[in-house]
């Protein structure tokens, strides 16, 4: 069946008929007599060549056919309601899905998200935090803030922000520390990044140790671990400002090392929206980007 001979009122008829398991009431509700209630009803079952009620002397009862169809009917009429209830003097509330890592978020989205808001109030925005390992298309995202090279398959890649990874640690573990050859005598944590430590120390010019210790999945759950005197993180130390301005973690070493950058994505099969435009310019910039 092609779209331009959709029936739309039968199908209204036959879900509203549906609900109420009436076509009186059916009727009541969309406002047309119980006799056009029927009659559309008729004329969609002839359409699709199969039962959808079984007429009973009390009321009505779905076929199996009719129950098949009602969920994708009420379903879609629901969307179509909430589209319409999102118009506003001409403008349409658009929904936009960004991705962002677990570290981007804590770290300096969610201080500054009130004014995006306060921009942007047509724009329905959706957050889901991950730790970095991102299915843009299979998680549905518009835009993902990822942090890497920018090098990620078919995708197109804004950089926002680079983010050197220099060694935190707790107050108390700090003291213990004179040079980078003693933190071989330390805990070293370990996001899943495996090159990140050896990286640094070659920064350093330090041989780099066994690296042993436990291994985590996010920057900001290491950094917290590091804080409770658990070892050092290797994070990067731009996001946990919070954090080093009160004394909760301490960067014992100015040295840091590039392993990556902040950067912006969306697959470059996706068109980008009104939407998608205006949180890809407010980042750039609130992050003062060429």
């Amino acid at each position: 069946m092609t779209r331009p001979y959709l029936p739309l009122n039968a199908l209204r008829a036959f879900e509203a008929s549906a609900r109420h398991l009436s076509f009186t009431r059916a009727g009541l509700e969309l406002r047309v007599t119980q006799a056009a209630i029927s009659h559309q009803v008729k004329g969609l079952e002839e359409m699709l060549g199969v039962s959808l009620f079984r007429r009973l002397p009390r009321g009505l009862a779905l076929t199996d056919e009719g129950l098949v169809l009602v969920p994708v009917l009420t379903e879609a009429f629901e969307r179509i309601g909430a589209t319409l209830d999102r118009l506003e003097h001409g403008q349409i509330e658009e929904v936009v899905t960004v991705g962002c890592n677990s570290t981007f978020a804590n770290g300096w989205l969610l201080q500054h998200l009130d004014e995006f808001r306060a921009r942007h109030p047509l724009i329905d925005l959706r957050l889901l935090i991950n730790n970095n390992r991102v299915d843009v298309a299979g998680d549905g995202l518009d835009l993902a803030l990822r942090f890497g090279n920018g090098s990620w398959h078919g995708t197109e890649a804004v950089h926002l922000l680079s983010a050197p990874l220099s060694p935190v640690c707790a107050p108390a573990t700090a003291k213990r520390l004179r040079h980078p050859s003693d933190l071989a005598q330390e805990t070293l944590l370990r996001s899943y990044r495996v090159e990140e430590w050896p990286l640094w120390f070659e920064m350093t010019e330090t041989p780099c140790p066994t690296i042993r210790g436990p291994m985590f999945d996010s920057s900001v759950t290491m950094a917290e671990a590091a804080a409770q005197g658990l070892g050092l993180a290797l994070v990067p130390v731009c996001m946990f400002q919070r954090d080093l301005a009160a004394e909760r973690l301490v960067q014992p070493f100015e040295v840091g090392v590039s392993a990556g950058s902040y950067w912006l994505t969306w697959l470059k099969s996706k068109p980008l929206t009104p939407g998608m435009e205006a949180f890809r310019d407010w980042l750039l910039l609130k992050l003062g980007c060429d």
